[in-house]
């Protein structure tokens, strides 16, 4: 029940709410369902990396499925880019563009005004990573890309249905900049049947409940809004601050007269708690970069976003409510909030990751019984892909949790940004010309703590075809911290044939080249000569270490 119930004649009981709420959640979950079972490549149906969510009117997000952090975030800035253009019912917009409403240009939104009374009361919104979406290499994820042009299709917003009708020219213009059109076309679909879902069952709530619904949209924010305000309050006030960096861009560290080892591009977060509020401030964040690490403004608030939510209460209905006591500083021209043309493909994936451990480190300091050691901090972004337009594959690779103040970390899972499934050997094997020769935990990369880091992965994958290779990957050489004398965890490492390669590059291969990347452990978290023995010989027996001479 909401503060002001008792004063409004329309307020909503609060079992009503509760009814309302699920619904709007199931609104937003089926959506994703449809178009996880309704598309056609591995990248969305089997590892399911897409988002969905619902939208009111006015353009705040009242319900999302539990899909993936760096594209539910960064989503209000979609629709508000939508709604500028006059958008009628019987509308769909397509878009990509990093700088009007998009995150990346692989992740291609969907957002269709929602009218099933002829009037728009909403907004659905689909978001999917589409494995190529055009650009200087396979799998539009380039390492070495210096400006957006180079990373593939850049879609303003444009309208890919009017009039409930496609309009096949636009879908035309998109298929013949993209390697893969017929995967490309089917995935579009599945995103579009996921939206006319959305209006159906908004259709239906409205016959049951009538106007209600519509009221509901305000209560449901109001009450996650009132939940995390009463969080922040618990949160004790003050300024915390922390740093961490970003090994490289794919640019720096190969210019003349450059150290690699020596390239690093920090992060800076000040996180201000006030009363009810909080405020992060990224001035002395490096400015933007010649390589693709720069991350649009959305996506800095997606991670943002995503830390207040772990540090309050995740359970709190995520929707515009938990947004409104969060506000951001970042400096335009900034790796944050870069100016066009800059390129921010791996901005996403990774930096994306990096603001996260920072602002999750800054407020460590100020609740450490709530942050875990540091994480993998990567999404070990792996892109495969035929020069001849064939196929392209693309896979983001778990690592370790960091260990918890009360218990070891996971082993093999995504951290942060990302939420994503693996692609399983038997779907990849069957849908590209790759074997996999291995994929398995990591002995000895979890750091060692009272509780121990979790353990990352090992994916080892032969190309049967000549092809090209990206990987945009971090934490090869800046580790994942441990805490409270907790070790540090294993840094990743990246093989081609057995030969090391730089955390982000993109290079051609020939048929029957192995790829190998090692992810990333978690850090261990309190003093390795307080872990149970019990613990150890599980450890042990489990095979999480190797070498026990040391263990105690």
């Amino acid at each position: 029940m909401t503060g002001s119930e008792s004063d409004d004649e329309t307020a909503i009981d609060a079992v009503t709410l509760e009814i309302l709420r699920n619904q709007f959640e199931s609104v937003a979950e089926e959506m994703g369902q449809v178009l996880i079972t309704g598309s056609y490549s591995p990248n969305i149906k089997e590892r399911q990396d897409c988002s969905t969510a619902l939208f009111d009117a006015e353009g705040r997000m009242i319900a999302q499925a539990e899909h993936i952090p760096v594209h539910l975030g960064a989503m209000p800035e979609a629709v508000e880019a939508v709604r500028d253009r006059d958008p009628e019912p019987g509308d769909v917009f397509m878009l990509n563009d990093p700088f009007d409403g998009g995150t990346h240009l692989p992740d291609v939104t969907l957002v269709s005004p929602l009218a099933p009374r002829g009037e728009i009361v909403g907004y659905a919104v689909s978001r999917a990573h589409h494995a190529d979406v055009g650009g200087m290499t396979p799998g539009s994820m380039p390492a070495g890309a210096q400006e957006i042009y180079q990373e593939g299709l850049r879609l303003p917003p444009v309208r890919l249905v009017t009039g409930g009708e496609v309009v096949e020219d636009v879908m035309s213009l998109v298929l013949a900049n993209v390697r893969t059109p017929d995967e490309r076309r089917a995935d579009l679909r599945a995103q579009l049947a996921a939206n006319d879902r959305a209006e159906e069952r908004l259709g239906d709530l409205l016959d049951e409940h009538g106007d209600l619904v519509l009221d509901a949209f305000d209560a449901v924010i109001d009450y996650s809004r009132e939940r995390v305000t009463a969080e922040i309050r618990d949160l004790p006030d003050g300024t915390y601050t922390a740093r961490d960096v970003l090994e490289g861009d794919g640019v720096l560290e190969h210019r003349s007269g450059v150290d690699p080892a020596d390239v690093e591009i920090p992060i800076e977060a000040a996180v201000t708690v006030d009363g009810d509020e909080i405020h992060v401030d990224f001035a002395g964040t490096a400015s933007q970069v010649p390589g693709n690490l720069n991350a649009p403004l959305a996506v800095a608030k997606s991670a943002v976003y995503f830390v207040v939510r772990a540090v309050t209460h995740p359970e709190i209905p995520p929707n515009q409510g938990c947004y409104d006591p969060v506000t951001l500083d970042v400096p335009e021209g900034s790796l944050l909030n870069p100016d066009l043309p800059a390129a921010v493909v791996g901005g996403n994936v990774e930096t994306s990751q990096r603001v996260t451990d920072v602002v999750l480190a800054a407020f460590g300091t100020a609740v450490p019984d709530r942050v875990p050691a540091g994480s993998q901090g990567t999404m070990n972004n792996l892109i495969v892909g035929s020069r001849t337009g064939s196929f392209t594959y693309y896979e983001t690779i778990a690592g370790g949790f960091g260990a918890r103040p009360t218990k070891d970390g996971m082993d093999g899972v995504q951290v942060g940004m990302t939420n994503t499934l693996n692609t399983p050997v038997e779907a990849l094997e069957t849908a590209y010309p790759l074997h996999v020769e291995r994929y398995g935990l990591r002995p000895d990369s979890g750091g060692d703590g009272r509780y121990r880091g979790g353990l990352g992965i090992e994916r080892s994958v032969t190309v049967l075809e000549d092809a090209t290779v990206s990987l945009l990957t971090e934490r090869r050489r800046v580790p994942p911290k441990g805490l409270a004398g907790g070790e540090d965890g294993a840094v990743g490492r990246n093989l081609i044939d057995g030969d090391p390669v730089a955390a982000k590059t993109s290079v051609d291969v020939d048929a029957d080249t192995t790829v190998t990347v090692l992810t990333p452990g978690g850090g261990g978290h309190g003093d390795p000569a307080d872990r149970d023995p019990t613990l150890r010989d599980r450890d042990r027996s489990d095979g999480k270490v190797d070498d026990t001479a040391g263990e105690q």
